[in-house]
């Protein structure tokens, strides 16, 4: 396990910026996209989903790294992408709103710069009417449910055969392929029960693959997603293209799952010790900057919020309850003192990052300004 010790030279001149702020490990943040950039190493292509950071800095660094597109979680990520070149996007959420596809239409350079992701008769029809009312052609992946059960057709059954033909049957649609996101790994329990989870999605994609092309429909592309199903990977042939987001930051999830150890971590949240009393101290952050995430996909092995680390010590405190505004932080033996600061590692880094509104980064090469984040909202919702 790390230390308070190690945790602070890592992060070195956390304690310097007021509280509470999200912080970010330059040196660890560059290692864990490298890392990933050579696990994928040309066996597939890279494709890492931006809604862990929100920030243009670090999608030019993964760029940097071989990226060869990107993906997004909402329109307004895609058009900062988009506006900066890094193209090409996909927009990996089922939109059924047609003007929010066509304003995505109408400000690339060139349709296949941003793929649509469709699931049902209803997307599908929404991303044909967009591509109506632009004359232009629009790009569109099936997502397939290889196990979460939120979005996806069901690969046993019929349906989705039934979109790719209808997709294909219409000229200004482009059938990019297959694309899955196994986002169910993150309560796998360990590397064991993930990799078994790669498998199954292996299986699906490729087996799905092999059926759509006996009965006529090519498919260019199989696209998988999930950071922990691509590092306890079964294996990526057959497979075309990978979208990890979490890589970049990891988080406690991460590492209860097996995956990573605490030093892989690039993404802490700092503190100070602001009151003691005799059942608990308290750090001034709460669930409106460490979220109130147990688990991505609300799934959990764990009862606390993350883990308070304060310099010198060689275990955390334990982040017990968060009110909107507050850390409770539980301790056996000696209270810390007042006004001491705190790294908290939390449970998701995803949603920190996206609550922060910008990142302010630590170690080595310190740069102690924020950067941008991509919280513009001046596109249409889905």
């Amino acid at each position: 396990m790390a230390s308070g010790l190690d945790l602070a030279r890592r992060f070195s001149g956390f304690d310097s910026f007021k509280t509470p702020k999200v912080v970010v490990d330059e040196p660890t943040l560059l290692r864990n996209i490298a890392a990933m950039a050579e696990l994928v190493g040309g066996k597939a292509t890279l494709h890492p989903h931006i809604k862990t950071h929100k920030s243009l800095e670090i999608a030019h660094l993964q760029r940097a790294h071989g990226a060869k597109g990107f993906t997004v979680a909402r329109p307004y990520e895609a058009k900062m992408l988009i506006e900066n070149g890094l193209t090409p996007v996909t927009l990996a959420y089922p939109i059924i709103c047609p003007a929010t596809i066509a304003a995505m239409l109408r400000i690339v350079e060139r349709p296949e710069d941003i793929r649509f992701v469709a699931d049902s008769e209803q997307t599908v029809e929404a991303v044909a009417k967009a591509a109506l009312e632009c004359g232009r052609v629009a790009h569109v992946f099936l997502k397939v449910n290889v196990g979460l059960h939120r979005c996806g057709f069901d690969p046993r059954g019929v349906l989705g055969l039934a979109l790719a033909r209808k997709i294909d049957a219409d000229p200004l649609l482009h059938f990019v392929g297959l694309l899955s996101h196994a986002g169910h790994a993150y309560g796998a329990g360990n590397v064991d029960g993930v990799r078994r989870i790669a498998q199954t999605e292996l299986e699906i994609m490729t087996d799905l693959r092999a059926s759509f092309e006996r009965n006529g429909i090519p498919v260019p592309c199989v696209s998988i997603g999930s950071t922990p199903s691509i590092l306890a990977n079964a294996g990526f042939e057959g497979i075309d293209e990978v979208r990890p987001g979490n890589y970049v930051f990891y988080d406690l999830t991460a590492v209860r799952l097996g995956l990573v150890s605490r030093a892989d971590i690039g993404l802490a949240v700092s503190a100070q010790i602001i009151a003691v009393n005799d059942h608990f101290a308290i750090a001034d952050v709460g669930s409106k900057t460490l979220s109130s995430d147990l688990g991505a996909h609300g799934t959990s092995a764990t009862t606390s919020f993350g883990e308070a680390w304060a310099q010198g010590r060689d275990t955390p405190f334990s982040v017990a309850k968060l009110s909107e505004e507050h850390a409770f932080l539980t301790f056996e033996h000696e209270a810390p003192k007042l006004g001491i600061p705190v790294l908290i590692l939390p449970n998701h880094s995803c949603p920190v990052a996206n609550l922060s509104g910008g990142l302010s980064f630590t170690g080595k090469r310190a740069r102690l300004v924020p950067t941008e984040g991509f919280i513009r909202h001046d596109m249409p919702s889905p």
